[in-house]
This record gives C-alpha cells, sequence and structure tokens, in this order.
C-alpha cells in the first residue's frame, strides 16, 4: 500500500471555506489601493537569480540561506520570487515605465522563501504589495505608512493592538557615518557575536541590528544609535514624518507610533523610512510582526534603472488572516477625490483630512451596509489650474480645494470635475454622512 500523499512542508491547501477568507483579505487589499490611487500588475512567479541576489543584497537571510533557487533545462539560473519589490522594479525597468512616473502599483500571489515553518509563515505563502515610485517627498511617506495602517484596520476591524514601529536609516551620507561607528563599536566584540553577525560585520552591519540571536541582543544595546550621525537633512525628513504619524491620534489605525532606533529591515536596500506593524495580542505567535516596509530610493539605479525615488510595503495575506475581524460589503458608486492643499496650508492638517476622508468613504458607509469604490489622493505640488488638469486627466470626479482664506471661515472648496461647477461647503458638513451623500451625490 502506497503511504498517504501529503503537502509538501511548509506549504498547505486553501480549501472552499478558508479560500473565501482568503478571497476577502484580498479583495480588501484592492479596495484600499483603490482609495489610495494604485493600479495593479503582475509579474513572473520566477526571475533570473541576479535579480533577487543583486537587489536584496548577499548578506541577507533571503539571497544566502532562503531562495528556492534552480537550473533550467537550458542551463539559465531561475529563483521562484520570495518578495514582490525586486520583479517589479525589474519590470519598470524592462518596459520603460519611468516615462509615467509617479507610479503607485499594487501586486499580489504566491512567494516562496525556505524557512522553518510557523504559525502563519510558509514556505509558499501569499502577500498584498504596494510599491510607490517616483516621488522622494515626505509627504508620500507618510500617505503611504497612512495607507498601511489604515489596511490593517479596514481587515480587521480595528488594529488589534498593533503598534507602528519607525525609524530612519538616514541617507547615503548618513549611514555611511553610522557604518563606520558601529563597525568601531562592534569590532572588539567580534568573536561574541554569532556566526551570520560576524560574517555580516564586514559587509553589511546595519544588518547586525535585526538580529534575533540573544548573544548579539545583548551586545547591541550598547551600540550608538542612527540618530546620533544624522545630518540635517536625513534628521528633517524624518521629523516630518513622526510628527505628521503623531498627529492620526484621530485616525483608529494610529493608537500608538514608537520610534524604533534597532530596526533596519531585513534587506539590503532599504534607505531613509523603514516601519513595521507588530501585533501586541499574540494572534501571530513569536513572529509578530503584521506588516513591513520602507524606502529605498537607490535600488532602481542599482538594479541598471535611472535614479527614481521609490518606497513601498508588503503584507502576509495567511497573517492577516489570524487577525480576523469583519469584512465589510461593496457597492460599485465609485467616487475619485482629488485633494489641491494651497502652499500655505499646514501639511500636517492636510494628511488627518485626507486619513479622515479615507475612514469616512470607506467605514462609515459600510456601517450603512455600502460600500463605496473610493479613491481619495492628494495633490502636493504645481500650481492650482496645472493640479486641477492633472486631477482630471487622472479621472477625479471632485476636487476638493484647501484655500487660505476659505479655510479661515472654515470652508472647503469642492469642485465637480464632470460640471466644472464649485460650492464653498462648511468644514463640519464633512463630519456627517448624510451631508457627504448630498456633495458627492450617491
Amino acid at each position: 500500500m502506497s503511504p498517504k500523499l501529503q503537502p509538501v512542508r511548509g506549504t498547505h491547501d486553501i480549501l472552499p471555506e478558508e479560500f473565501k477568507e482568503f478571497h476577502k483579505i484580498i479583495e480588501g487589499a484592492r479596495d484600499i489601493a483603490r482609495l489610495y490611487g494604485f493600479e495593479e500588475m503582475a509579474t513572473p512567479i520566477f526571475e533570473a537569480t541576479e535579480v533577487f541576489a543583486r537587489s536584496m543584497g548577499e548578506t541577507s537571510d533571503v539571497v544566502s540561506k532562503e531562495m528556492f533557487s534552480f537550473e533550467t533545462k537550458g542551463g539559465e539560473g531561475v529563483t521562484l520570487r520570495p518578495e514582490f519589490t525586486a520583479g517589479i522594479v525589474r519590470a519598470f525597468i524592462s518596459n520603460g515605465m519611468q516615462q509615467h512616473l509617479p507610479l503607485k502599483l499594487f501586486s499580489t500571489g504566491p512567494l516562496f522563501r525556505y524557512e522553518r515553518p510557523q504559525k502563519g509563515r510558509q514556505r509558499q505563502f501569499h502577500q498584498v504589495n504596494f510599491e510607490w515610485l517616483g516621488d522622494d517627498s515626505p509627504q508620500v511617506d507618510i500617505d503611504l505608512i497612512c495607507m498601511a495602517g489604515q489596511l490593517l484596520y479596514y481587515l480587521s476591524g480595528n488594529t488589534k493592538g498593533c503598534t507602528l514601529l519607525i525609524n530612519t536609516l538616514g541617507d547615503k551620507e548618513s549611514r555611511a557615518k553610522y557604518r563606520e561607528a558601529l563597525v568601531k563599536y562592534l569590532t572588539p566584540y567580534a568573536k561574541e557575536l554569532s556566526e551570520d553577525s560576524q560574517r555580516r560585520l564586514a559587509s553589511n552591519p546595519l544588518r547586525i541590528l535585526d538580529s534575533k540571536s540573544e548573544q548579539d541582543r545583548k551586545i547591541i544595546e550598547g551600540a550608538p544609535q542612527i540618530n546620533q550621525y544624522l545630518n540635517d537633512a536625513a534628521r528633517k525628513r524624518f521629523n516630518i514624518v513622526h510628527e505628521a504619524l503623531s498627529h492620526q491620534d484621530s485616525a483608529p489605525m494610529f493608537q500608538s507610533v514608537k520610534i524604533t532606533p534597532t530596526l533596519v529591515r531585513g534587506l539590503d536596500y532599504y534607505t531613509d523610512t523603514v516601519f513595521e506593524f507588530v501585533a501586541e495580542t499574540g494572534e501571530l505567535g513569536a513572529q509578530n510582526t503584521v506588516l513591513a516596509g520602507g524606502r529605498y530610493d537607490g535600488l532602481i539605479e542599482q538594479m541598471g534603472g535611472k535614479p527614481t525615488p521609490a518606497i513601498g510595503f508588503a503584507a502576509g495575506v495567511e497573517r492577516l488572516l489570524l487577525l480576523g475581524g469583519e469584512k465589510w460589503p461593496v457597492i460599485g458608486k465609485k467616487i475619485k477625490l482629488m485633494i489641491i492643499p494651497f502652499e500655505e496650508v499646514n501639511s500636517i492638517d492636510v494628511h488627518r483630512l485626507a486619513t479622515q476622508l479615507r475612514i469616512t468613504l470607506t467605514v462609515l458607509p459600510s456601517k450603512m451596509g455600502i460600500m463605496l469604490r473610493s479613491t481619495v489622493e492628494t495633490l502636493w505640488q504645481g500650481k492650482l489650474g496645472k493640479r486641477l488638469e492633472k486631477a482630471s486627466q487622472r479621472g477625479a470626479t471632485h476636487a476638493l480645494i484647501l484655500a487660505p482664506e476659505e479655510l479661515k471661515q472654515n470652508l472647503y472648496i469642492v469642485r465637480n470635475m464632470q460640471t466644472r461647477e464649485e460650492q464653498k461647503v462648511p468644514i463640519d458638513a464633512f463630519k456627517d454622512m448624510q451631508k457627504i451623500r448630498n456633495i458627492f451625490g450617491f
């Protein structure tokens, strides 16, 4: 009698009942992608091995230990994708997408890593992935992190005690100074470090800060912190990001924001802002990261493209399933709103407004038994006429103009992009769902 066939270790079958919930997670992520103006794309599930080795760094655990790599019959070295970013950057370069910047791209599908299977982590797993290419503004960092928080809120009904951890890895100049100081501190402890950290000391010492080894953690406690080595530009950038996120207290997905100096992320391509959402309530087991990402301004150039700033994040579908929570119904009414603030308007106030509108146009309608196909974006730069033109080109149904004189009177200007009619609307009207329905006509 032949032995009973079982799934390969680290894989599992998604049976019909589980698949219903699995599908809701992916569709929910698509709703949030639409809300923030992202478009969906897909890349092959395998790439030339060089795509991942070149982008993620030879010293990363993924490249050195976890990739499923093999040789084709034609002698080509290929690897099943262990993450999305490198493949999307390869597609961006090989398809000449530079001319379409800025780009907001959403992807989802299976990934593969050879690691020890554990709760919510398998060798074949699935992610939802978001990349924002072509804009180096700290406002983009803020928007993307707000998006990540809202994704968790939307998929679980609340953040279930998730904490946002953020850090900066600084710009190229700051990082070089910090690297030198860190090597100087760690070198006397070289023989006491774990084997992996000894190897990284020469190649990528910042990765030692991410070590889970207990012997490394004790040594790292006394290490210098990167905030001591930031130049003025890198410090100013991070302060803008941190201050704005700290003022998102009206938004339910930002109950806790914590600067974490040892947060460096697991891949070599990150720069400046890095972040993670971690679960504090134990649903995810020992590995409690729910969602993670950061900025990678040098990666596209490193892979052979033109210098292009970029930031992104990803979340594991299997791990999001462990958060549970309500998933809301959807109807087809489409609201595509572009916020256009004058330069004099405080950017923190703009971010708070955008976050509140994104909640209002998704979560609150759901309590009325509906869900809007909403998009809420902010156009930050350019003259008013040019920004209205861009809003029209991008299919906006409405523009919300924040002008200093009207704001003094507690008014917003709402422009219907189809009829070109404008109305001045009291700010308080945006707190009332029935009034919002009247403004946008649904």
